[in-house]
């Protein structure tokens, strides 16, 4: 049996693995300035694809960031991108979009593959360079009767999402991902991989091209409304703005007192492992596919661009760990899943907060006091985000009824028991684990 610290490398590091590439930083940060047409808060994927998209119609737009450009959760993501198949998941069940009309499922499916053609045209207009590749995705089943479920979604998601996916079998899956634990699959053909720190890279480039002040260190302490405009107050001055957007996301903090009761922020774990030997690399996933898990409390995993590392991701825990930690939850998650790489060391080890709304389905809306925000990626934030962002900008360009986008026709909803604390988290993840192995204990004793 190991030792507790020899999991980890000689050059181990508590930060992404994606900051080896590009890191956040602002050389020469910008000043607030006194009075914008648009402030946007937060600076992640929806907050710059708002603001590119209100710039390039001739918008003057100030971005507010409380941290750096990037801190947050848009460089330390797994960097999976797909175009609908999370949409409406929740983790009590995995069957997907639930208790909406058939036609609301097909406009969310629709628009969210609409999503991920936006994102592969942004990539290709502005040059992004990010490692982007259409490798398909595999679901993996943790238990038979996961298939099933995703058996009765596929012509659903086939045939307006358009995502081409297909059931593997066992057999099938095991060519696919040499791991014993799973009891086949789904493939899914049009989904694939970035890397998320450069392609937030070239997102803010573009957006700065674009004549987008993006302020950092300007964490906004309140938001006033005065008459036709809004006086937004943050730690490097205030700007009057005659529109105000929040795109904060998980990091949606009680100064926003409406969000802040109706997101749930949830710490998604990661770690990487050391260079792979030439043999595992080519055997672990050979079509280096991103790959994901079918249960309540899922992981997700994938090579890193260069092929070398393997990514492994989950909620390690519901309550606060130091990357130490979490690192050796996750590696004990991950060689439960691959025995293969019980000799293998961990490199790298972060974290960062996914947004869960209460229904698990993204939003743009309004709030009580007229403030716009995009907010929800419920896991799926590299796609979802930047198309919520977009989106919004259009229906401020456009002046169009939010009702009109599916993600806009009802508000985020709340709870009188929820006021932003997440206490409960811990009890609820917990037992959401708990089933899972459950689950799995069970199917074993059958067979």
């Amino acid at each position: 049996m190991r030792g507790t610290e020899s999991i980890f490398s000689e050059d181990f590091q508590e930060q992404p693995y994606w900051w080896s590439q590009w890191q956040p930083h602002d050389d020469a940060p910008l000043p607030v300035p006194r009075e914008v047409e648009y402030a946007i808060v937060g600076a992640g994927y929806a907050g710059l694809c708002c603001a590119l998209e209100l710039a390039q119609h001739g918008k003057q737009v100030v971005v507010l960031e409380a941290g750096l450009p990037g801190s947050g959760a848009s460089t330390l993501s797994g960097g999976q991108v797909t175009g609908g198949i999370n949409v409406g998941k929740t983790m009590a069940s995995k069957k997907g979009i639930r208790q909406r009309s058939d036609q609301h499922q097909r406009d969310m499916l629709r628009e969210a593959a609409e999503g991920y053609r936006f994102l592969e045209q942004l990539i290709e207009q502005h040059h992004i360079v990010c490692d982007y590749r259409q490798t398909g995705r595999l679901a993996a089943a943790w238990i038979p009767e996961h298939l099933e479920s995703w058996k009765k979604r596929l012509p659903l998601l086939n045939e307006v999402s358009q995502v081409n996916a297909r059931l593997l079998s066992r057999e099938e899956l095991r060519a696919e991902l040499d791991s014993p634990a799973y009891h086949g699959g789904i493939l899914i053909q049009r989904a694939g991989l970035l890397n998320p720190a450069r392609y937030y890279a070239g997102l803010l480039a573009a957006v700065r091209n674009a004549g987008v002040t993006v302020c950092s260190g300007s964490a906004v302490s309140q938001i006033e409304k005065q008459d036709a405009h809004y006086r937004v107050i943050s730690g490097r001055g205030s700007v009057r703005a005659r529109h105000v957007i929040i795109a904060t996301n998980g990091y949606t903090g009680p100064e926003m007192a409406h969000l802040h009761a109706r997101v749930v922020p949830v710490t998604s774990h990661q770690i990487a492992t050391e260079p792979l030997p030439d043999a595992l690399r080519k055997s672990l996933i050979p079509g280096q596919r991103g790959v994901a898990e079918t249960q309540r409390v899922t992981h997700y995993f994938r090579y890193s661009p260069d092929g070398t590392r393997l990514l492994f991701g989950g909620r390690a825990r519901f309550y606060p760990l130091n990357r130490r930690q979490s690192a050796r939850v996750l590696y004990q998650h991950l060689t439960q899943r691959f025995p293969q790489l019980r000799d293998i060391k961990i490199s790298h080890s972060w974290g960062g907060k996914v947004a869960v709304t209460l229904d698990y389905l993204p939003h743009i809306g309004q709030t009580p006091q007229g403030c716009f925000y995009a907010a929800g990626c419920n896991g799926s934030g590299v796609t979802m985000m930047s198309w919520l962002g977009h989106r919004l900008a259009r229906h401020l360009i456009e002046q169009t009824p939010l009702h009109s986008s599916p993600y806009g026709v009802s508000p985020l909803p709340g709870h009188p028991l929820y006021t932003g604390n997440t206490w409960f988290m811990p009890l609820l993840g917990s037992y959401y684990q708990l089933r899972d192995r459950i689950d799995k204990s069970a199917h074993s004793q059958k067979n």
